[in-house]
């Protein structure tokens, strides 16, 4: 980390979360932030559901919301970047405060709800995309939505021609009864929708299903069989928990919301080992959840998954760290012998069911 982004941090930790987070977002914009560009080699390069990766590291949904620093973000050293949660209106989210930093435990609360502006302003803004990224965008409902199902087939449809591939995000806990759609029937009938607007588009892209760590074996066997039943090109495992265990940020227990960052590391592994072994490698995996060091994402990989995504550790580490990660990354592979990150994917599965 250079001294100026560790400045950077050190006075956006100073301030409100949520404050903090919009510099953030524009100081990326004025050019204020160091950017590693282009981070690549003969091992990292990759094809995941048919996405071709200059690296496996991926910046995960809610750091962008509203595609307002594409450009920046493209030349950051990610491999891949996902947008949004985004919703048919523009929606404000749930009442401030609800972002909470937990620094004793690398780690973050969010209840945001989805606050974003809406598909209209994001699909004008992805018009203007930088075309040498591959971008996706998070799928999301309005809170107060008659049919939270096609919500997510009307973002395809409005932002799909601008993408690279799209997210299915129903395991969001900030959004009430959001987290029912992941039952069997409600999802299989969500995704059928989902892919039926895609055929629509000009170009079929990617479609990924994002679900929630806190789920029942029997709950994950459903979604590899939603999985194989509707095509979905890779299950994103796994977004916030609701789970506090082991935290030790006083009053931590007591915030609602999602929490992500390294308390998650463990919870969220296991729970894309197991999908791994369910789907016996049919779908490709992106592992997501306490990413903060190269060797977090070797894990991940070695777990099962084909690519990864972090975020919370960027609030902590910088946004250098995805570069970082990516180049940690290809001396962990070399020294372990690997010709290609592909060929490690799933090597110690078994170590975390």
């Amino acid at each position: 980390m250079k001294l100026i982004e560790r400045a950077g941090l050190a006075a956006l930790h100073r301030i409100d979360p949520e404050q903090g987070h919009r510099l953030a977002i524009k100081a990326l914009n004025i050019g204020a932030v160091p950017l590693a560009g282009l981070v690549s080699s003969p091992r990292l390069r990759c094809t995941v559901a048919g996405l071709n990766l200059t690296n496996p590291v991926g910046l995960a949904a809610g750091f962008d919301k509203n595609a307002e620093a594409l450009a920046p973000l493209s030349r950051a050293g990610f491999g891949f970047i996902e947008l949004g949660a985004v919703t048919p209106r523009p929606q404000p989210g749930n009442p401030k405060p609800r972002l909470f930093r937990l620094s004793a435990d690398r780690a973050a609360i969010n209840r945001f709800g989805f606050n974003n502006d809406g598909m209209e302003a994001v699909r004008e803004r992805l018009a203007r995309r930088p075309r040498d990224a591959v971008i996706g965008l998070n799928l999301g409902a309005n809170k107060d939505s008659e049919d939270r199902a096609q919500d997510f087939a009307k973002v395809l449809e409005r932002c799909g021609h601008y993408l690279d591939f799209a997210t299915v995000n129903v395991s969001s806990p900030n959004t009430e009864k959001l987290r029912d759609l992941q039952g069997k029937a409600a999802l299989t009938s969500l995704l059928k929708g989902v892919m039926h607007a895609r055929s629509g588009l000009i170009r079929e892209i990617p479609i990924f299903l994002k679900i929630a760590p806190d789920l029942s074996d029997a709950d994950l066997a459903d979604v590899a069989e939603v999985a194989a039943l509707t095509g979905v090109d890779a299950i994103v495992a796994t977004n916030t928990t609701l789970s506090r265990d082991g935290l030790r940020t006083p009053g931590a227990a007591e915030i609602a919301g999602g929490l992500s960052g390294a308390p998650l590391f463990e919870k969220s592994t296991r729970v894309l080992a197991r999908l791994s072994q369910l789907t016996g490698g049919t779908v490709p995996l992106i592992g997501v959840g306490g990413i903060a060091s190269a060797e977090d994402a070797y894990a991940k990989i070695c777990a099962g998954a084909s690519a990864v995504q972090l975020y919370t550790a960027l609030i902590y580490k910088g946004l250098s760290l995805g570069a970082d990660i990516a180049r940690g990354l290809d001396r962990l592979l070399a020294r372990d012998g690997f010709e290609s990150v592909t060929q490690a994917v799933g090597c110690q599965r078994e170590e975390w069911l």
